[in-house]
């Protein structure tokens, strides 16, 4: 507890006035201690904590047996892909891999968002491919569908394999 001391300690001086002894104020501050800790306990307990975001990603269907699958090609030129390389790089090329023209960017919004942009404003119906390298990490994976949805991108695929023509041109890049 706290208390706050102000009696007057001293004797009495010969022929001099008696003084009265003042009675020592005290305050108690346990009580507003207290009162803290109820309000700190109830604004933690009403208070509603960020939520983590989640991205929506649907899965295709499978096709129920005895059913003709049918398959929803794309055109080359309504196609980009992106090859999500190691130290932040992205490799991406606009059509096919056997006559593109592999080209570099990173995940600035100079880079990666400026690209889709314009590749978005001048192909109608675009379709992104994107393709990580096992020496790409996680983070390059969910940056680059940010940027899918941050761009307003409809239709973009997660793909696991390479051509042999996209591997050889991304070793000399």
């Amino acid at each position: 507890m706290a208390e706050l001391d102000t009696s007057q300690k001293g004797g009495h001086k010969k022929g001099g006035k008696k003084r009265s002894k003042k009675a020592s104020t005290r305050v108690d501050l346990t009580p507003m201690v207290d009162l803290a800790f109820l309000l700190v306990t109830f604004f933690m307990m009403t208070t509603t904590f960020s939520k983590p975001q989640t991205m929506e990603i649907n899965m295709p269907v499978k096709p129920p047996p005895g059913s003709e699958q049918t398959s929803q090609d794309t055109k080359a030129s309504q196609t980009l892909t992106l090859i999500l390389g190691e130290n932040d790089k992205v490799f991406w090329f606009k059509g096919t891999p056997d006559t593109a023209n592999f080209s570099t960017t990173d995940y600035s919004p100079n880079g990666l968002r400026s690209l889709l942009i314009d590749v978005n404003k001048t192909t109608k119906d675009l379709t992104c491919i994107i393709k990580p390298t096992d020496k790409s990490n996680y983070r390059n994976m969910v940056d680059a569908l940010d940027e899918m949805s941050i761009v307003g991108v409809k239709r973009y695929a997660l793909v696991s394999d390479f051509a042999p023509e996209e591997k050889a041109k991304i070793k000399n890049l």
